[in-house]
């Protein structure tokens, strides 16, 4: 019998900069529970709402950010099971899904305490929100910072079908969902610090207490279409939504007059630098299984390729 050396492989679709982007987003956790410890104690103690209101609403990015962190060490501990039939290069999708769950739900209860102190005003203790607003945006800019980082250069990954990957993205993120949402987090509460200080300072010396409430449903409202960006994204890559770009591309190198056509294709992305192939072909009688992959060697996102064939009847 035949060996199978070179024909098995492993199905591990993990970012290049997985374990980078890793700890990245670790030490953003422990800025931010270091922040809402800080925050939720010195409210106590002082006895500012203030204080507690913000050091609970940043329980809630630690939450999210910590579920980013958990996706991305199970991704990693899982990355060779067998138990996932191609891999784990999805968990940080997954991840990146329920953070957009809970932003949404942060958007959510920032639009509606701001329309209740927009219809019945509260005393603002001006000084003292203003001081927890900076220190709130500066760890969000250190946060911005350590996951703006995280930048995909595209690495080449050799398995068993032959091709090389190349993908090269520039954005900060890459195209790691799970990155993404962390970052949209911080800079989701970056600006809602914004917003607060600018209004606070127009509160206290202007005297336009509704400004304050009136920047809380402008910045839910900006958080809340972020959440939706990001919902939308990751359901698409976890409901195995077919790529255009690439199932086009196969398209262009398969599909000859009177030499093959394609009769089913699936393309879906299996990791954030990573995507699956199934190929059913009718081919003629100078083509086979062979002659159709090598076709497809060039498009460098597929990782995973399954080319299905068919000889086709003289009269094609």
């Amino acid at each position: 019998m035949t060996s199978t050396t070179g024909f098995t492989h492993e199905h591990v679709f993990l970012g290049s900069a997985h374990d980078e982007n890793a700890k990245r987003t670790l030490w953003v956790v422990i800025l931010t529970v270091v922040m809402m410890v800080g925050e939720i104690a010195a409210g106590y103690v002082t006895g500012s709402m203030a204080l507690l209101a913000d050091g609970f609403h940043m329980a809630t990015h630690a939450g999210a950010l910590g579920i980013a962190f958990a996706a991305y060490a199970y991704a990693k501990r899982n990355a060779s099971s067998s138990r996932f039939s191609f891999g784990t290069g999805k968990v940080g999708d997954l991840g990146g899904f329920a953070s957009a769950l809970i932003l949404g739900l942060v958007a959510l209860g920032i639009g509606v305490e701001s329309v209740i102190r927009l219809l019945q005003p509260t005393e603002v203790q001006f000084g003292t929100a203003t001081l927890i607003a900076i220190v709130g945006l500066a760890v969000n800019i250190v946060s911005a910072l350590l996951l703006g980082h995280g930048h995909s250069h595209g690495h080449g990954h050799g398995h068993g079908h032959g091709h090389d990957h190349h993908e090269h993205d520039h954005s900060p993120h890459g195209s790691d969902n799970n990155l993404r949402s962390a970052y949209i987090h911080v800079i989701a509460d970056a600006l809602t610090s914004v917003l607060a200080i600018a209004a606070l300072l127009a509160g206290r010396y202007l005297g336009w207490v509704w400004l304050d409430p009136a920047m809380g449903i402008v910045g839910a409202i900006v958080i809340a279409r972020w959440a939706w960006t990001l919902m939308g994204a990751t359901a698409g890559v976890l409901l195995d939504q077919t790529d255009d770009h690439v199932a086009e591309e196969i398209r262009e190198l398969v599909e000859q007059p009177g030499d093959a056509k394609i009769t089913d294709l699936h393309v879906w992305r299996v990791g954030p630098e990573a995507h699956a192939a199934i190929v059913s072909v009718l081919g003629g009688p100078t083509t086979n299984a062979d002659s159709i992959r090598d076709r497809l060697k060039a498009v460098h996102e597929v990782s995973h390729l399954t080319v299905e064939f068919r000889a086709a009847s003289p009269t094609m």
